[in-house]
């Protein structure tokens, strides 16, 4: 498989899990957060893929995110927050036993999830369209 045919496939998983993390912020907060988080890893991960770059960690991807796109100017310093909470957000929905993401808070991580997408479109839109709203 091509370089561009594995980031064509991470971004079909990216559009996918924002859709569903849509649905779910109202019914499954704790779902919205964990597929609103890898909305954004595998966009992430489609952008690194077409620059020769593979990670199998997610916090590699982070700091990656961080490195090579954050203090480069590529990508403004809020979308690394965001980044950042989604992973948090993603583990206290997994892990968090007694504490549980709240619908404001898988709302926010739909929004910041639908950005990271929007963000990664725009550095390679005829190879990421984006087929979703914001909604």
């Amino acid at each position: 498989m091509s370089a561009r045919e594995e980031a064509i496939e991470f971004w079909k998983r990216a559009v996918e899990a924002l859709a569903l993390a849509q649905v779910g912020v109202k019914i499954a907060p704790d779902g919205a957060a964990n597929r609103s988080y890898f909305a954004a890893f595998h966009a992430a991960s489609a952008m690194f893929v077409l620059e020769g770059k593979i990670f199998t960690r997610h916090s590699a991807l982070e700091s990656a995110i961080h490195k090579e796109l954050v203090h480069t100017g590529r990508w403004d310093k809020e979308l690394g927050t965001m980044y950042g909470n989604l992973h948090n957000l993603r583990n206290i929905g997994d892990y968090g036993d007694l504490r549980h993401v709240t619908q404001e808070e898988a709302a926010t991580a739909v929004s910041s999830a639908f950005r990271i997408l929007e963000t990664v479109h725009k550095t390679y839109p005829d190879i990421f369209p984006l087929q979703i709203s914001s909604d």
